[in-house]
Protein backbone atom coordinates (compact mmCIF):
# COMPACT_ATOMS: atom_id res chain seq x y z
CA UNK A 1 0.00 0.00 0.00
CA UNK A 2 1.38 3.32 -0.87
CA UNK A 3 2.46 5.92 1.32
CA UNK A 4 -0.08 8.05 3.24
CA UNK A 5 0.69 11.83 4.07
CA UNK A 6 -1.00 12.45 7.07
CA UNK A 7 -2.96 16.26 7.01
CA UNK A 8 -1.02 17.59 9.80
CA UNK A 9 -1.82 21.49 9.60
CA UNK A 10 -3.40 24.03 11.82
CA UNK A 11 -6.43 24.02 9.39
CA UNK A 12 -7.28 20.43 10.04
CA UNK A 13 -8.35 20.77 13.79
CA UNK A 14 -7.52 22.56 16.97
CA UNK A 15 -5.04 23.04 19.44
CA UNK A 16 -4.84 20.00 22.45
CA UNK A 17 -5.10 21.64 25.51
CA UNK A 18 -4.45 18.58 27.75
CA UNK A 19 -0.94 18.02 25.70
CA UNK A 20 -0.30 22.04 25.99
CA UNK A 21 -1.51 21.99 29.48
CA UNK A 22 0.88 18.99 29.64
CA UNK A 23 3.72 20.69 28.88
CA UNK A 24 3.89 24.01 30.38
CA UNK A 25 3.37 22.00 33.38
CA UNK A 26 6.70 20.22 32.68
CA UNK A 27 8.35 23.36 31.63
CA UNK A 28 7.31 24.73 35.07
CA UNK A 29 7.90 22.15 37.44
CA UNK A 30 11.48 22.31 35.95
CA UNK A 31 11.76 26.29 36.59
CA UNK A 32 10.67 25.90 40.29
CA UNK A 33 12.56 22.78 40.70
CA UNK A 34 15.93 24.64 39.99
CA UNK A 35 15.07 27.37 42.39
CA UNK A 36 14.14 24.62 45.04
CA UNK A 37 17.61 22.36 44.10
CA UNK A 38 20.15 24.60 42.63
CA UNK A 39 22.80 22.96 40.39
CA UNK A 40 25.60 21.24 41.95
CA UNK A 41 27.76 18.89 40.09
CA UNK A 42 26.42 15.29 40.78
CA UNK A 43 22.87 16.48 39.59
CA UNK A 44 24.35 18.21 36.60
CA UNK A 45 26.05 15.03 36.15
CA UNK A 46 22.43 13.48 36.57
CA UNK A 47 21.11 16.25 34.08
CA UNK A 48 23.99 15.60 31.06
CA UNK A 49 23.72 11.53 31.10
CA UNK A 50 20.12 11.89 30.87
CA UNK A 51 20.09 14.88 28.19
CA UNK A 52 22.73 12.84 25.64
CA UNK A 53 21.28 9.25 26.69
CA UNK A 54 17.87 10.24 25.34
CA UNK A 55 19.06 12.36 22.53
CA UNK A 56 20.78 9.40 21.26
CA UNK A 57 17.78 7.18 21.57
CA UNK A 58 15.88 10.16 19.35
CA UNK A 59 19.02 10.17 17.03
CA UNK A 60 20.20 6.73 16.30
CA UNK A 61 16.83 5.02 17.32
CA UNK A 62 13.46 7.23 16.36
CA UNK A 63 15.07 9.07 13.29
CA UNK A 64 18.23 6.92 11.54
CA UNK A 65 16.93 3.70 12.77
CA UNK A 66 13.46 3.78 12.57
CA UNK A 67 12.62 6.82 10.31
CA UNK A 68 15.45 6.11 7.89
CA UNK A 69 16.42 2.40 8.14
CA UNK A 70 19.86 3.57 8.22
CA UNK A 71 21.45 0.70 9.58
CA UNK A 72 20.36 -2.77 10.69
CA UNK A 73 19.89 -4.07 14.40
CA UNK A 74 18.86 -7.05 15.89
CA UNK A 75 15.27 -6.95 17.40
CA UNK A 76 16.37 -7.08 21.16
CA UNK A 77 18.17 -3.62 20.54
CA UNK A 78 15.84 -2.38 18.07
CA UNK A 79 12.99 -2.48 21.49
CA UNK A 80 15.83 -1.00 23.44
CA UNK A 81 15.93 2.11 21.33
CA UNK A 82 12.63 2.76 20.68
CA UNK A 83 11.99 2.62 24.69
CA UNK A 84 15.10 5.15 25.06
CA UNK A 85 13.76 7.04 22.63
CA UNK A 86 10.42 6.84 24.09
CA UNK A 87 11.88 8.39 27.34
CA UNK A 88 12.41 11.47 25.89
CA UNK A 89 8.62 11.83 25.99
CA UNK A 90 7.96 12.46 22.36
CA UNK A 91 5.02 9.70 21.78
CA UNK A 92 6.25 6.67 20.34
CA UNK A 93 8.83 5.57 17.39
CA UNK A 94 6.27 4.57 15.13
CA UNK A 95 4.55 7.85 15.25
CA UNK A 96 7.43 9.82 15.21
CA UNK A 97 8.96 7.72 12.46
CA UNK A 98 5.89 7.73 10.27
CA UNK A 99 5.74 11.44 10.70
CA UNK A 100 8.97 11.96 9.83
CA UNK A 101 9.02 10.35 6.74
CA UNK A 102 6.05 12.60 5.38
CA UNK A 103 8.57 15.69 6.33
CA UNK A 104 10.78 14.54 4.27
CA UNK A 105 8.12 13.08 1.21
CA UNK A 106 7.10 16.47 1.40
CA UNK A 107 10.39 19.07 2.60
CA UNK A 108 9.05 22.09 2.95
CA UNK A 109 6.35 21.96 0.88
CA UNK A 110 2.52 20.97 0.79
CA UNK A 111 2.25 17.61 3.53
CA UNK A 112 5.12 18.74 5.31
CA UNK A 113 4.08 18.19 8.84
CA UNK A 114 6.81 20.84 10.29
CA UNK A 115 7.57 23.39 7.87
CA UNK A 116 8.87 26.81 9.09
CA UNK A 117 9.08 28.01 5.64
CA UNK A 118 5.21 27.40 5.17
CA UNK A 119 3.84 28.05 8.62
CA UNK A 120 6.32 29.70 10.65
CA UNK A 121 8.92 29.57 13.98
CA UNK A 122 5.82 28.16 16.41
CA UNK A 123 4.11 26.04 14.40
CA UNK A 124 7.61 24.10 13.50
CA UNK A 125 8.66 24.15 16.68
CA UNK A 126 6.22 23.21 18.94
CA UNK A 127 2.59 23.85 17.68
CA UNK A 128 2.35 20.96 15.59
CA UNK A 129 3.23 18.86 18.35
CA UNK A 130 0.21 19.66 20.11
CA UNK A 131 -1.92 20.20 17.50
CA UNK A 132 -4.49 17.16 17.52
CA UNK A 133 -4.13 16.83 13.52
CA UNK A 134 -0.62 14.77 14.49
CA UNK A 135 -2.18 12.96 17.13
CA UNK A 136 -3.03 9.66 15.08
CA UNK A 137 0.09 7.44 13.67
CA UNK A 138 -0.07 6.78 10.26
CA UNK A 139 0.70 3.18 10.24
CA UNK A 140 0.69 3.37 6.13
CA UNK A 141 3.97 5.14 6.45
CA UNK A 142 5.62 2.53 9.14
CA UNK A 143 4.43 -1.15 8.16
CA UNK A 144 8.10 -2.17 8.54
CA UNK A 145 7.87 -2.08 11.63
CA UNK A 146 4.41 -1.85 12.87
CA UNK A 147 4.22 -5.99 12.57
CA UNK A 148 6.60 -5.76 15.80
CA UNK A 149 3.68 -5.77 18.47
CA UNK A 150 6.20 -4.67 21.07
CA UNK A 151 6.76 -1.62 19.36
CA UNK A 152 2.71 -1.08 19.04
CA UNK A 153 2.48 -1.18 22.97
CA UNK A 154 5.59 1.20 23.40
CA UNK A 155 3.34 3.53 20.84
CA UNK A 156 -0.11 2.84 22.40
CA UNK A 157 1.48 3.40 25.97
CA UNK A 158 3.96 5.94 25.33
CA UNK A 159 4.32 7.28 28.64
CA UNK A 160 5.65 4.20 29.90
CA UNK A 161 8.74 4.72 29.08
CA UNK A 162 9.22 8.61 30.61
CA UNK A 163 7.15 7.47 33.63
CA UNK A 164 9.59 4.79 34.48
CA UNK A 165 12.16 6.66 33.52
CA UNK A 166 10.70 9.10 36.21
CA UNK A 167 10.57 6.29 38.36
CA UNK A 168 14.62 5.33 38.49
CA UNK A 169 15.80 8.66 39.21
CA UNK A 170 13.32 9.16 41.56
CA UNK A 171 14.29 5.62 43.18
CA UNK A 172 18.05 6.67 42.65
CA UNK A 173 18.22 10.40 43.84
CA UNK A 174 14.87 11.37 45.16
CA UNK A 175 13.33 14.57 44.15
CA UNK A 176 16.87 16.75 43.05
CA UNK A 177 17.99 13.42 40.59
CA UNK A 178 13.75 13.56 39.52
CA UNK A 179 13.94 17.25 38.59
CA UNK A 180 17.44 17.49 36.79
CA UNK A 181 17.57 14.01 35.54
CA UNK A 182 13.96 14.03 34.01
CA UNK A 183 12.36 17.91 34.26
CA UNK A 184 14.81 19.61 33.27
CA UNK A 185 16.37 17.05 30.91
CA UNK A 186 13.44 16.54 29.13
CA UNK A 187 12.86 20.66 28.78
CA UNK A 188 16.24 20.82 27.47
CA UNK A 189 15.94 17.81 24.66
CA UNK A 190 12.29 18.64 23.63
CA UNK A 191 13.84 22.04 22.47
CA UNK A 192 17.08 20.04 21.04
CA UNK A 193 15.24 18.01 18.84
CA UNK A 194 12.40 21.20 18.04
CA UNK A 195 15.06 23.60 16.83
CA UNK A 196 15.92 20.86 14.30
CA UNK A 197 12.37 21.76 12.79
CA UNK A 198 12.38 25.27 13.64
CA UNK A 199 15.86 26.27 13.11
CA UNK A 200 17.11 23.74 10.45
CA UNK A 201 15.61 25.15 7.51
CA UNK A 202 16.58 28.76 8.28
CA UNK A 203 19.62 29.47 10.07
CA UNK A 204 22.89 28.24 8.89
CA UNK A 205 24.99 27.14 5.79
CA UNK A 206 24.01 24.99 2.74
CA UNK A 207 26.40 22.29 1.22
CA UNK A 208 24.07 20.32 -0.84
CA UNK A 209 21.48 22.05 -3.79
CA UNK A 210 18.47 20.37 -2.03
CA UNK A 211 15.33 20.88 -3.10
CA UNK A 212 14.23 22.13 0.59
CA UNK A 213 15.64 24.78 2.75
CA UNK A 214 17.47 22.50 5.01
CA UNK A 215 21.08 23.97 6.35
CA UNK A 216 23.80 23.47 8.73
CA UNK A 217 24.39 24.94 11.76
CA UNK A 218 27.05 23.80 14.09
CA UNK A 219 25.61 25.06 17.34
CA UNK A 220 22.75 22.53 16.40
CA UNK A 221 24.75 19.91 15.35
CA UNK A 222 26.55 20.37 19.26
CA UNK A 223 23.66 20.10 20.73
CA UNK A 224 21.79 17.49 19.06
CA UNK A 225 24.59 14.76 18.43
CA UNK A 226 25.09 15.85 14.59
CA UNK A 227 21.31 16.34 13.63
CA UNK A 228 22.32 20.30 12.92
CA UNK A 229 24.27 18.61 9.80
CA UNK A 230 20.89 18.69 8.49
CA UNK A 231 21.17 20.14 5.22
CA UNK A 232 24.46 16.91 4.66
CA UNK A 233 21.46 14.53 5.94
CA UNK A 234 18.66 15.50 3.88
CA UNK A 235 21.20 15.22 0.66
CA UNK A 236 22.17 11.93 2.30
CA UNK A 237 18.56 10.77 4.09
CA UNK A 238 19.56 6.76 4.44
CA UNK A 239 23.26 7.39 5.90
CA UNK A 240 23.83 6.59 9.61
CA UNK A 241 26.55 8.96 9.91
CA UNK A 242 25.71 12.43 11.61
CA UNK A 243 28.78 14.48 11.05
CA UNK A 244 30.00 17.56 9.16
CA UNK A 245 32.19 14.99 6.27
CA UNK A 246 30.46 13.70 3.05
CA UNK A 247 28.33 10.58 4.14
Amino acid sequence: MPAVSSPVSPRQGRYDRVAIAMMILVHLVALVGIWLFPPTAPLLAVLAVSYFARMFGITAGYHRYFSHRAFRTSRAVQFLLALLGGMATQRGALWWAAHHRDHHRHSDQEGDVHSPLREGFLWSHIGWIVHDSSTPTIHENIRDFTKFPELRWLDRWHLAPPVLLGAGLLLAGGLPWLVWGFFVATVLVWHGVFAINSLAHVWGSRRFPTSDGSRNNVLLAWLTLGEGWHNNHHHFQSSARSSSHRA
